[in-house]
């Protein structure tokens, strides 16, 4: 006869929450029925090492039943005896997995024998009145009768005796009027695959099928893959499994990736990964809000989230893979993480193995190390300037086109470094838009002079990330655009220009006050009469242009107009502000000096036909 009883915490609320209110997605309330299953099949499992004649095939079953409106989830796992049921699951939130975890380590067994089960809060089998008004669980555990256990989750159960001659359960949930999507076999296939694809044992469903004579023949559909490959040995899985698993992962149609990192951490956290760097940038990589970041997490092959940004930086977040972890605390929900330190420690491990084997593949593999580059090397910059703790690392792994490279051709710091005259102290850097422009800068002139080579820093992010990129290999970058210029042998030189032709900066510096914050002479040029540069706090021309490009509303700056006192257009200008030359034209020359300036470096002129206007005239004056 049945027996009615009240759940054993005294609360009705607590379990009105659960169905409620602890889960977001209402499909998660199979991945935690097959979760139990599979922790069910563990258990037996590990029985049956010990008692052979408890081995059977392992198999979780899931049957719709449209006509009933009832979906069943059946394992022939290690079942329970009526105590059972009362304790685990007449009690909320009494986890019989924890309780058989404690067991076995108070027994002593080997924790390599231990299987891993995935319940932790014993709260998941009550996701099932999410979607069912009335729930009924049949099961038979080895030398014991088999109990029914009922109930509709308004605060009480019923026990009965019941009939089952193999030891498992049967969870038969009668499904609510809004939940009849969960009898179509494309929507429970689709959350299999999703959440439980790589439960270690077959989740099967049943179909018939009509035979010309119109009977009917029942076979059994396998729903999930159960090919974790992160899990097995590098060696054993083919090429074909890698690229089906990282068009899995990669969610842009692709079979084509680059490397494949396995890893399998040991201690302290312990977890398995396997990452993926791509051949190709997805289309959506430079799109933060339509972009998924993070790697996928499972929890003893139980899907968690795809989108776990705490295990990666975000300037790595052109990795996919997996991560499998055995330790990691959820919330209740098993749908949300909780904040725990284990969370940087594989953190730190995953990045310190993608720049490991970044790295390799710089050193034994340069030609799609640099394809590689091309695709994700601004993303890759970004660690520069936000990962403080490795970015002599990430120094090691940048490449940048220069002055003495051909166009096109990437070096590294180190090459850059190896390559310095003994005489050159520093690493001079340029930025820019493209390498056309920086090319043709006028400050170019004296390193190209001395021998030395200037980095061609071209990305958008560059010059952002050299605001905390102060030195490499211990010495310093110095933008050869920035600041004061720095030449001992040429002081001399530049302070007697000053002195000769100091009515030539007065006149400048008086007809482009609006324009420039000051005018001297300066030993960085060889060829050309003037240069612009930015004082060293300023932001540079480049700078502005970008933060204008995302709406920022940055003022135009005044910069330094540097001279070269060797060149005889300012010895021309001298003798004719000496002679007291027109001022109309003399301030013509000013303008046509300073836009050639702007013109030299790649900048934009403010006023294109002004400049035309002032070159026509000047020309039509020296043609008469």
């Amino acid at each position: 006869m049945a027996e009615t009883r009240q759940f054993k915490t005294e609360v009705q609320q607590l379990l009105q929450l659960m169905i409620h209110s602890l889960y977001s997605n209402k499909d998660i309330f199979l991945r935690e029925l097959v979760a139990n299953a599979a922790d069910a099949l563990d258990k037996a499992r590990f029985e049956s090492l010990t008692d052979p004649a408890l081995s059977r095939d392992w198999k979780i079953t899931i049957t719709p039943d449209k006509e009933a409106k009832t979906l069943t989830i059946s394992d022939n796992g290690i079942g329970m005896s009526a105590d059972d049921v009362v304790e685990n699951i007449g009690t909320i939130a009494k986890s019989g997995t924890k309780a058989f975890l404690k067991m076995l380590e108070e027994k002593g067994e080997n924790s390599a024998d231990i299987p891993e089960l995935i319940g932790q809060f014993g709260v998941g089998f009550y996701s099932a009145f999410m979607v069912a008004s009335s729930v009924k669980l049949i099961t038979k555990r080895a030398a014991s009768p088999a109990v029914c256990w009922s109930s509709t989750g308004e605060g009480s159960y019923e026990l009965d005796a019941a009939e089952k001659e193999v030891p498992g359960t049967d969870i038969i949930l009668y499904l609510k009027d809004d939940a009849e999507i969960y009898l179509e076999n494309w929507k429970i296939s689709e959350i299999v695959h999703r959440y439980s694809d790589f439960i270690a044992y077959p989740i099967v469903m049943p179909e018939k099928k009509v035979n010309e004579d119109k009977t009917e023949t029942v076979t059994e559909r396998t729903l999930n893959s159960q090919k974790a490959i992160w899990l097995r040995k590098p060696s054993e899985i083919s090429d074909d499994e890698y690229k089906s698993f990282y068009a899995h992962l990669s969610n842009f149609g692709g079979t084509e990736y680059l490397k494949a990192i396995h890893m399998t951490a040991e201690g302290t956290s312990e977890f398995k990964a396997l990452l993926f760097l791509p051949k190709q940038a997805p289309f959506n990589l430079l799109m933060p809000d339509i972009q998924k970041k993070g790697l996928q997490l499972y929890i003893k092959r139980m899907f968690i989230t795809d989108e776990c940004k705490e295990l990666l930086p975000d300037y790595l977040r052109f990795v996919c893979g997996v991560v499998d972890s055995s330790d990691l605390p959820l919330n209740v929900s098993r749908e949300i993480l909780q904040q725990n330190p284990l969370l940087g420690k594989i953190q730190s491990a995953v990045t310190g193995k993608v720049l490991s084997e970044l790295k390799k593949l710089l050193e034994n593999d340069r030609e799609n190390y640099e394809k590689f580059f091309a695709e994700f090397g601004r993303i890759v910059k970004e660690g520069l300037h936000t990962d403080r703790p490795n970015a002599e690392k990430l120094k090691d792994l940048v490449l940048y086109e220069s002055m003495n490279s051909e166009p096109g051709k990437r070096i590294t710091l180190k090459e850059y470094v190896n390559a310095m005259p003994e005489s050159q102290k520093d690493i001079y850097f340029i930025t820019g838009e493209k390498r056309e422009a920086v090319a043709s800068s006028p400050a170019l002139e004296y390193f190209k002079s001395k021998g030395y080579d200037v980095l061609f820093m071209t990305d958008p992010i560059d010059e952002w990330v050299m605001q905390s990129m102060y030195q490499y290999d211990q010495k310093f970058f110095k933008s050869i655009t920035k600041g004061d210029f720095e030449d001992k042998e040429l002081e001399e030189k530049v302070k007697a220009d000053g002195e000769k032709f100091a009515a030539v900066a007065e006149f400048l510096q008086k007809s482009l006050d609006d324009k420039v914050s000051a005018v001297k002479f300066s030993g960085r040029l060889t060829d050309s009469p003037c240069c612009l540069i930015t004082d060293g706090q300023a932001l540079s021309p480049h700078m502005e242009r970008l933060f204008r490009a995302m709406n920022q509303d940055v003022p135009v700056s005044k910069r330094i107009l540097e001279l070269n006192g060797d060149h005889p257009i300012i010895a021309a200008l001298n003798e004719k502000i000496a002679a007291k030359a027109d001022e109309a034209e003399l301030k013509r020359y000013a303008s046509i000096l300073y836009d050639q300036a702007l013109l030299l470096e790649g900048s934009p002129l403010p006023d294109p036909a002004a400049f035309a206007r002032e070159v026509v005239t000047l020309l039509s004056g020296v043609l008469k």
